[in-house]
């Protein structure tokens, strides 16, 4: 018998390993890399911001719309190679809330929490009134008769009953079915847009870009509201207690989704402003600019195509966001952040469902309730998208400043990770300020919304920290190796109450 063998057959004992993970309960080690994948390319939901998000960037920056998404397309990418230093390091389901809390403390755990929960809520129910949207106009351009609020009700209701069912039942139904959306529609998109962009025929890069009618605030505004159409790249991370090889494989999903989803925004954004330029048209006062360049190059049946990709896409983005922000709930209960019940897991299905049952509800309700008050649904959009925005980037800005005192902390700090993550804070502060600037200068009301939805956050986690009890050191709680998996391992002995 060779030393190996022996060390294997007889191992010396190691002790202090867990009898269980913080996280057990859910699915662990059960999907892979394409799972984890299209969770974030869900969340993000690139087909339907193809469209949807390039229509409000013109609103606010016409001339400047191809250049305000190549400009958050970058600022995605260095927010996610930061983000990306605690995937690399962490098995985790809380997102910024575990990176957070490990790099600042729980004050900073909890604040990056509260914040990102609010952008998971936002989007979902974006994405919910965006389906609904989609499908109630698809309808009425089939049978005239059927269309109305009656009809766009009744839609939002089979969409949010469809995600309920598809959240209990686990993660890996979800992800298939966000994968097999997102890949059809993308790519149903994708040859749209190429032929539209061959029947446009030459394109003048210099008209294309507007670089002789910049304004550089309308810039930075745009950049913004462009930068609404890559958040949730990260929300891959809330898988790294169900993905296999998730130190290396959340990190790479959700630097890819920044790179698959930039491309389309850009090719989208090019094929839109060349061809409404061409027209003599505005790209920012179209209702669906990818059915009117369809009806006027001759693709029109293409058009009905993509609107159906564009809803399925809307449906794929709510599965992915309230994936994420069940799994962010249920790490929270698990630390004691919230009730226990929270942290409860289905014994069969592996799925955080305490969670859903405390964050649904919510999620498919308010939209029906900004549509009974009388709100226009785009206008109900406008709103949750602006609110689910801020909430991102709060996030992302806290998590920014955290890896740096992060990796110095455990000894890896580098000089280019801490000037890409302090670049990226200094950056999405700003482009937040500006943000809000502009759109408060246009008489929306996104910036009172987000406003009361932030000081009613604020309340939340200060009255948490006011408890001090000794729970907030548990704050952040990732997914570790338990005895049962080590070689030799003895579990130690849990007290009384732990998770």
């Amino acid at each position: 018998m060779t030393a190996l063998e022996r060390a294997i057959a007889r191992p010396d004992p190691v002790h202090d390993f867990g009898a269980r993970s913080p996280l057990d309960g859910l699915d662990r080690r059960s999907v892979g890399f394409f799972d984890v994948l299209a969770q974030s390319v869900a969340a993000v939901a690139p087909a339907a911001a193809a469209t949807t998000v390039v229509l409000l960037v013109a609103g606010i920056s016409p001339p400047a719309t191809v250049l305000s998404i190549v400009l958050a397309g970058i600022l995605s990418l260095l927010v996610a190679r930061t983000i990306s230093q605690f995937a690399r390091r962490l098995a985790a389901a809380g997102s910024t809330y575990t990176y957070a809390a490990r790099g600042l403390g729980p004050g900073a755990g909890l604040a990056s929490g509260a914040a990102i929960l609010v952008g998971y809520g936002a989007i979902a129910m974006f994405a919910l009134l965006g389906g609904a949207y989609y499908v109630t106009f698809l309808l009425e351009s089939a049978w005239p008769a059927v269309g109305g609020p009656g009809t766009l009700a009744a839609v939002l209701a089979a969409e949010a009953a469809f995600v309920a069912v598809v959240l209990v039942r686990g993660i890996r139904l979800s992800s298939r079915i966000a994968l097999v959306v997102e890949v059809l529609s993308v790519a149903l998109i994708a040859v749209l847009l190429v032929v539209l962009l061959i029947r446009i025929g030459p394109i003048d890069p210099g008209r294309v870009l507007g670089l002789a009618e910049i304004d550089p605030a309308a810039l930075a505004a745009g950049s913004v509201i462009a930068l609404t159409a890559f958040v949730g790249f990260e929300s891959a991370s809330t898988l790294g207690v169900e993905a296999r090889a998730p130190l290396r494989n959340v990190p790479r999903a959700i630097v890819w989704t920044v790179l698959l989803s930039g491309g389309l925004y850009v090719l989208a954004a090019v094929a839109q402003v060349a061809g409404f330029d061409a027209m003599g048209s505005s790209l920012a006062a179209s209702a669906s600019p990818i059915n009117e360049l369809a009806s006027a190059y001759g693709l029109g049946g293409w058009g009905v195509v993509a609107d159906i990709g564009i809803a399925a896409s809307f449906v794929a983005c709510a599965i992915g966001s309230t994936t994420a922000l069940t799994r962010v709930l249920f790490t929270m209960g698990r630390d004691r952040v919230l009730p226990s019940p929270a942290g409860r897991a289905h014994p069969r299905f592996g799925t955080p469902i305490g969670a859903v049952a405390l964050a649904f509800p919510l999620i498919a309700g308010v939209p029906f309730l900004l549509l009974l008050s009388g709100v226009d649904v785009r206008g109900a959009m406008h709103a949750t998208i602006a609110v689910g925005g801020a909430g991102y980037i709060v996030a992302y800005i806290l998590v920014c400043i955290a890896a740096p005192v992060f990796l110095r902390r455990i000894g890896e700090l580098t000089v280019g990770s801490a000037i890409t993550a302090t670049v990226s804070a200094v950056v999405l502060t700003g482009a937040l300020v500006t943000f809000f600037v502009v759109d408060a200068a246009g008489g929306s009301v996104a910036l009172w919304v987000v406003l009361a939805v932030g000081a009613l956050a604020a309340i939340a986690v200060l009255v948490r920290m006011r408890r001090g009890t000794p729970s907030l050191a548990r704050v952040g709680s990732y997914d570790e190796p338990v005895a049962s998996e080590v070689l030799g391992g003895i579990a130690r002995r849990e007290r009384r109450g732990g998770a």
